[in-house]
This record gives structure tokens, sequence and C-alpha cells, in this order.
């Protein structure tokens, strides 16, 4: 019988909980949570997954759960692990289902120089932005491209789609990586390909939308004035991600990796890396190897095209904005982030720099102000992180340190977290009066179905203010401003 890893917790008193390394654990596994938030949130499925990651071949460090972590494909949504790429001939592991399905899921947030009394008709505006904005599982209604055009983005991520005409080169000052990554090859599969070819522009189902939102209580005034950002403000939030692409490439690369694996007992073993794994849905290959680049190089450019569908999406934004609100709907992007991705980053683990593939999986990043990827930026005071919440309560935008990388290899919560299942959520929510009692609330909704709402709706998923306040506890990211619903489009 497996050991309780409830019997190795403990309190680290800072907005975090230590499970000691025990059993096939290379590393702790750590919780940011409280005694009270774990209690309320009891599902061990999560935890048992990061203790499983924490058995990953070269990971370092510890294996942290955010506090909106939940059960997820392998690694909890809400995981963060890395490993060293340099450990051994071909370096540590990487892992697909370290990242997720949906590679490069992120949020793009836009503010604009305006009040929603500027708004001439807040009605309308929301219902041309549900006509304009593609939203929903089929990917109808994407732009129009060329499979040309799509080899250029799958290359050139935001600045592929800016030539195209979406997007300004102001923004990419203000992208995480730039909204590029780099490829070698970029050898994803032709379905891959053609499921991208339609999706550029659309946002997608599930937890993906576009809200407009109002800025509502200020924490930290200061970076908020620094970042333009003043109360009864709009802003807009955009959460999508590589869409259909992204998927089949993920797709593609666990169902290659997974068949190497062989069980022996409880355990999966590859016999040429010598990987020995507890749960077949972490299945990695080394990073250096052939498969662990190909993975990677295919993951860099399924990223590179969320980013340009980000960019997509804030040109349809913008156009609808300036059609109903003239100059006041001139919209800026204060940042995006990732929130599915391994990047290989420089971090110091036990007093020594070590190159780590880190796995961001439902997490964000959350860099310091003197971070070298802050240089280019305006965000010195730290990098924006932005945490969506729900459509009936509201959303935050963090901050990173100012200075200094925080203990989770530069790491935050992506949101506020699933709190009950989607099925369980379909079962006991009622989506139509839902919508009803938003707008009553003067909270415009526009969703494709009523299912879509019970999903999403507010019940489903853990307090965002709770999650931002164990987030802060434990020194990730410090609050900035509470942002409040305005419209919402889902899919």
């Amino acid at each position: 019988m497996a050991d309780d890893w409830r019997d190795y917790l403990t309190s680290e008193g800072d907005g975090t909980m230590r499970i000691k390394a025990h059993g096939r654990m290379k590393v702790d596994a750590r919780l940011v949570t409280d005694e009270a938030h774990l209690l309320k949130h009891a599902d061990d499925r999560g935890p048992e997954q990061l203790i499983n990651a924490a058995s990953l071949p070269g990971i370092v460090g510890e294996a942290w759960g955010m506090a909106d972590w939940h059960f997820g494909y392998g690694l909890p949504i809400g995981g963060v692990i890395a490993t060293d790429t340099e450990q051994g001939d071909f370096g540590g592991a990487i892992s697909p289902g370290g990242v997720g399905f949906d590679i490069n899921c992120g949020v793009r947030m836009l503010a604009l120089d305006a009040t929603e009394k500027d708004i001439p008709n807040l009605k309308k505006l929301a219902g041309r932005l549900a006509g304009r904005i593609p939203a929903g599982a089929s990917g109808k209604g994407g732009l129009d491209i060329t499979m040309s055009d799509l080899d250029n983005i799958i290359q050139g991520g935001a600045p592929a789609a800016i030539e195209l005409g979406y997007g300004y080169d102001e923004d990419l000052r203000h992208l995480e990586s730039g909204g590029q990554l780099e490829t070698i090859d970029a050898e994803i599969s032709q379905r891959a390909r053609e499921r991208g070819l339609r999706a550029l522009g659309t946002l997608g189902s599930g937890n993906h939308f576009l809200e407009l939102q109002t800025v509502g209580k200020t924490v930290d005034a200061t970076t908020a004035e620094k970042w333009g950002l003043y109360e009864g403000q709009i802003v807009a939030m955009i959460h999508s991600g590589s869409r259909g692409l992204g998927h089949q490439v993920c797709s593609d690369h666990v169902r290659s990796l997974e068949r190497r694996y062989k069980q022996q007992g409880n355990i999966w073993v590859d016999e040429e890396w010598g990987y020995e794994l507890a749960d077949r849905q972490l299945a990695s290959a080394p990073f250096h190897s052939p498969q662990g680049q190909a993975y990677f190089d295919g993951m860099n450019a399924a990223a590179n095209f969320a980013f340009a569908n980000r960019s997509a999406l804030a040109h349809r934004l913008r156009e609808v904005l300036r059609l109903e609100m003239g100059e006041d709907g001139e919209a800026k992007t204060l940042y995006d982030v990732a929130h599915n991705i391994a990047k290989v980053e420089i971090h110091r683990i036990d007093g020594k720099g070590c190159t780590c593939c880190v796995h961001r999986k439902g997490a964000t990043r959350a860099f310091s102000g003197d971070s070298p990827e802050m240089k280019h930026s305006n965000h010195l005071s730290g990098q924006p992180v932005l945490i969506p919440g729900d459509m009936g309560t509201g959303s935050w935008v963090m901050a990173g340190p100012k200075n200094g990388q925080n203990i989770a290899f530069g790491s935050s919560c992506h949101g506020a977290g699933r709190a009950m299942s989607r099925s369980k959520a379909k079962q006991t929510i009622d989506g139509k009066a839902l919508k009803l009692e938003l707008e009553s609330r003067g909270i415009r909704i526009h969703a494709s179905t009523p299912n879509v709402l019970s999903e999403e709706a507010p019940d489903a998923y853990k307090d965002v203010d709770d999650v931002i306040d164990l987030t802060a506890k434990a020194g990730l990211a410090r609050p900035v401003v509470r942002l409040n619903p305005l419209a919402v489009i889902k899919g």
C-alpha cells in the first residue's frame, strides 16, 4: 500500500506546505496553500500527481503546486517543475504531460484610456464583440491565411502576425519572450497544420474568454500608476491558446512517447533511457535526445501560433472598440503571458546556477523587475502577472518581485483554479439562471450554450481573492489591482 502523502505534510508558515520526499520522490513537493485552503479543496489527486512528478529524471529544486492547483493530465494544473538540462549525457526529462495539451494557453491584457461612461452603449458593444470574436470548439470564423502564412507564424509568432497586419510593433516589448520562441525545424504534423490553418483569431471553448473589465480596488498604487492603470479604467483580457494546432502537437508527442514505456509492477519503464516513471501520463524524453528536441521544437512552434492567435484576437477587439468608441477605443497592450509552456531558464539551485527546463502547466511566469528578460520592457517594478478569476467575481493583476527571482522558479498561479469538475458543474448549476443573475448585476454575458456557463460558473472555481492572498503570502507575486467584469464573451 502506498504511503499517505499527508503523513509527510508540514506547514512552512509562509502560505506554503511541504510534502517531504518519500518513496520514489527525488525532491520535496510544495503546495501554495494553508490548512484552511487545503481542507476546503481536499481532492487528493492533484498532490498525488505532484508527488509522481517529483520522481522525474533530472528534477531539481522542488515540485510546486500553485494556489490554483487541481487535477490534470500527468501533472496537476497549477504545477511547476524544473529539470536540469545538463544532467548526464542527454539532460533531464522534458514531458509533454508537464506542459499540457493547450500549448501556450495564456492571457493578453489591453488597457484603454477610458472609463465605462465613455462606452455609448455597452449592450451593443458586447453584442458586436460576440459577433466579431469567434468562440466555440469548431474554429469557425478564423482569419483567412495561406499555408505559407501559417509556416511563417509557427516560426515567427506574434511578429509574423504583425507582418500580416494583426497587431502593432509596439506590442512586442510587452509580450513574454517578445511573442516568439526559437524553432529549428518546426516539424509539426500535417494534421496539426490543417487544424491551425482555420483557427487563427478564434477564442476556443471551455475556460477561454474575452472579457471587458474595469479597474477596481488598487493595492499597489505606485506600480499601477507606472503601468498606466487607474480606478474605473476599462481594460480587456483575452484568454486563449494554440487551439487545435497545439492540441495536435501535444497529442502526437504524447502518443509517441507513451508507446515507449512498458509497465513493470507499479512503474513505467523506458529501457533505452533507463527512465522509470510513476505515471505513464508523465511520459518523458531526455531533453537533448532527438525525441526531446523534437517535442521542444514542436511545442515552441505551437507556442508561436498561440502568441500570433492572441495578436489576431487583439486586432479584432481593437477594430470593434474603434467602431463603437472612436478614439476612446484605442487599446494598448499591458502584457501577454503564457500558461502552458516549457522554457529553458537559468535558476539558482542550492546556491549554484542551473540551466533548467521549467515546465509551467496552468502556471504563469512572474519574473522580477531586475531579470534580464525585463530590460527591454517598462516593467522594471516586476513583470505583470495576469490572473483571471471568474466571470462573476473578478480578476487580478499582480506583479513579480521588484528584485530577485521568487523561490518557485519565477512562477505564480494563473487563475482561480477549478473547485468543481465540469461534469459536476453541469449537473448542479443552471446556466440560464446564472446568465440572468449576472446580467441583473450589470455584467453582459454572451456564450454559445448554457452548458458553457454552468461549467464556467463562479461556484465552479476557487475564491480568486483567497488564491491571490496565498500567492502574495508565499512571496511569489504581489497584488496590484483587482478587476471587475463588465462584458464576457465565451465559447
